[in-house]
């Protein structure tokens, strides 16, 4: 199955406000996507219907073509689906691998109240290597709110891949970030994608160009184009939409 993720006819309303209007758009599978269009366009109303964080008012939503549309967060957790939001979502009080080796835990003992202490071993090991992964290593015993913005960024991927998804979705990942932290968050992202499917939420158009195989430009809650980075730089519409928006 080439595709991954399927939106079909996607809608999302609060109250009078039509936040989406009838979003279709297949997402292949282990490739790099980007969604991306000015403030205001709907990037995170559509990243948080695909993610099940709002229920769609309209349409559909499919992960390896089964039906996901309505399902509690938890169950697209369990399906391979893990997200990490704008705002970080991080234990404040612990330490970036006590963070780590709950997520991790929470895949692997969820309902064992007694986890044996070889299954203790497995589990700091486990957060270790995915500190690693993420390079903050260094930052291991640091309570996690100490930590800089970016660092508390990676700290959440890594919690996010306690949970092995074969697909991550990632709502702008960069933001409120220095250039060097952006640099290095978005190499991240390039070597993530490596092994799964990745789904990230941006509005800045340059940032991904680069680095992408997969773009989705959403305006006023519509689709208005979607494509190779080279089809979306020849698309007329998406020039004249981004015209004057010299820092995207």
């Amino acid at each position: 199955m080439s595709d991954i993720l399927v939106a079909e006819g996607v809608g999302k309303k609060f109250g009078g406000f039509v936040a989406l209007k009838e979003v279709s758009v297949r997402f292949a599978r282990d490739k790099l996507a980007a969604i991306i269009g000015p403030n205001g366009a709907g990037k995170s109303t559509f990243f948080n219907v695909i993610s099940g964080a709002f229920p769609a008012s309209s349409g559909r939503v499919s992960f390896e073509g089964h039906d996901i549309t309505g399902l509690p967060p938890h169950e697209y957790a369990r399906r391979g689906i893990a997200k990490s939001f704008q705002i970080t979502n991080v234990f404040p009080q612990l330490s970036a691998h006590e963070n780590v080796r709950v997520a991790a835990q929470m895949q692997k003992t969820r309902y064992n109240l007694w986890t044996p202490r070889a299954a203790i071993r497995e589990l700091i090991e486990e957060a270790d290597q995915l500190l690693e992964r993420v390079g903050i290593a260094g930052k291991r015993h640091a309570v996690a709110r100490d930590l800089a913005h970016g660092e508390q960024r990676c700290l959440e991927i890594a919690m996010a891949l306690a949970c092995k998804p074969r697909l991550l979705l990632l709502d702008e990942p960069t933001a409120g970030m220095s250039p060097e932290e952006t640099v290095k968050m978005m190499d991240l992202i390039v070597w993530l994608a490596a092994e799964r499917t990745v789904i990230l939420v941006e509005h800045k158009m340059k940032l991904v160009m680069g680095i992408c195989q997969q773009l989705v430009v959403l305006h006023h809650g519509e689709l208005l184009a979607q494509g190779t980075p080279d089809d979306i730089r020849a698309n007329d519409e998406v020039r004249r939409v981004y015209l004057g928006q010299g820092k995207h």
